[in-house]
């Protein structure tokens, strides 16, 4: 294993050379960001360390080089501040770990030699590469948030299943992606399916494919989306809405790593890591019988648990920023930024839909805004709730049990039509979408729209 030490101090760069050639690694040191880039044009090194400061530049530009030319290697900052700005962006952008000063060299040597056995684990040959693309970015400074980022340099290089939970609109679909992307599974495919918006045979032929005269209308053979991304990576949103036959499907197909297509009678073997969401309490599912046991403890091999936006209110004006720079240049306009008013609703909202619903609010308020900042105005309906559906639903009269009782039954019925309603108000009639924000599944909704006759 080769190490690159990157540091202006002489001082610093003999101390860690003599440290990890004693620990056997082969070690090549560098003075700064130019003599650091020429050597990995030429050399592959497994771990680069990395002072942040130097005179000819940061430590988090020499991330960014080695992100482009050798993006497998494991990049590990040296700073003097653990909360800082630089040491979140370097986790946010790769890095695999920092460590701040003065730090112990025990400590450093445990972070260098787990970086070295992930990358060996992996089988994965570190060789200069060309420029490669960035992965999607995250965005957040919240101690939350730097734990999920430390995790996903930990477990990217795996081929480990995960198993991503949290609220609807937390980003999990996001988060997916980023593993996928920082991962040696990255040259091939990342293939998503949302499990709750196919009936369970259209979801078999979607996963596992079918041959030819499988069914009615089955006239050439399809590979599934298992197939699909052999090498890859397959993304199963909404798990929890599989019902239990497809669920024992899964589960074999996860175990053996082999897929029988629709009407087949060979196994095809499948590479593929898998990466599964929900939004439900697994584990309440498996109480009430609705969900596998046996499948969750395949998918939950490392859990990883998204924050609801509320539970990380320090990354709102982050988020915005990030939102309004995306859609002033979508847009072509000239905005800013928002008014302290119009920020001081946003931060003291609970954003039910979360970090969805924050960008959601954000693109309307650019589009209708007229200013050069975005204005209060366009966030009024934070403050006084959405609008909801017209006609003669919309108002429920207080409860009042008289002397010969309440009507029950029809009482609840209305109750459930207003808040459904209500749902499908706030996510614009898309019925998934309000069904995630209702906490039931979309079989559920529609079942219960039909039933109080709400079209």
């Amino acid at each position: 294993m080769r190490v690159l030490i990157v540091d202006d101090e002489q001082s610093m760069r003999e101390l860690l050379e003599y440290v990890f050639r004693e620990d056997g690694f082969t070690v090549a040191t560098a003075a700064g960001i130019t003599e650091a880039a020429s050597l990995l044009e030429t050399q592959p090194f497994e771990v680069i360390i990395s002072d942040l400061r130097m005179e000819d530049g940061s430590g988090l530009d020499l991330l960014q080089i080695v992100q482009q030319r050798s993006p497998e290697s494991a990049f590990i900052l040296i700073t003097a501040y653990a909360s800082s700005d630089s040491a979140i962006d370097a986790l946010k952008y790769g890095a695999y770990d920092y460590i701040t000063k003065p730090f112990d060299v025990d400590e450093l040597k445990r972070i260098v030699h787990q970086a070295a056995e992930k990358i060996r684990q992996s089988g994965k040959r570190i060789s200069p590469a060309a420029d490669t693309p960035k992965p999607p970015r995250i965005i957040g400074k919240s101690p939350v948030m730097i734990k999920i980022y430390k995790t996903i340099g930990v477990i990217a290089p795996t081929n480990s299943t995960i198993l991503l939970t949290g609220e609807s609109g937390t980003g999990k679909e996001l988060i997916a992606r980023i593993i996928h992307e920082s991962s040696p599974r990255k040259e091939n495919e990342f293939v998503s399916i949302n499990c709750g918006a196919f009936p369970e045979t259209l979801l078999e032929s979607e996963l596992f494919g079918y041959q030819k005269g499988a069914f009615t209308g089955a006239t050439t053979p399809k590979r599934g989306l298992f197939e699909a991304a052999h090498k890859g990576t397959l993304f199963l949103d909404e798990i929890a809405e599989t019902s239990p036959s497809m669920q024992v499907k899964l589960l074999r197909a996860i175990q053996s790593r082999r897929i029988r297509r629709l009407g087949g009678v060979e196994e095809i073997e499948v590479d593929v890591r898998i990466i599964a969401a929900t939004n439900q309490n697994l584990l309440q599912l498996i109480k009430e019988d609705r969900f596998r046991e046996d499948l969750y403890y395949r998918l939950a091999v490392i859990p990883i648990h998204l924050p609801p936006l509320r539970e990380r209110a320090e990354d709102i004006p982050e988020l915005v920023s990030h939102f309004v720079k995306k859609y002033t240049t979508g847009l072509g306009k000239s905005i800013s930024g928002l008014t302290p008013a119009a920020m001081a609703v946003l931060n003291g909202y609970s954003w039910p839909g979360n970090v969805r619903e924050l960008e959601n609010t954000i693109e309307r308020a650019v589009a209708l805004e007229t200013t050069d900042k975005i204005r209060e105005e366009n966030f009024m309906e934070l403050r006084h709730g959405p609008a909801e559906a017209p006609g003669p639903s919309a108002e429920v009269a207080p409860v009042t049990i008289g002397e010969d009782g309440l009507d029950l039954e029809p009482y609840l019925q209305e109750m459930e039509r207003r808040i459904i309603r209500q749902a499908l108000a706030r996510c614009g009639g898309v019925q998934i979408e309000a069904a995630r924000l209702l906490n039931v599944s979309y079989r559920s909704l529609r079942h219960r729209m039909q039933k109080l006759g709400i079209h």
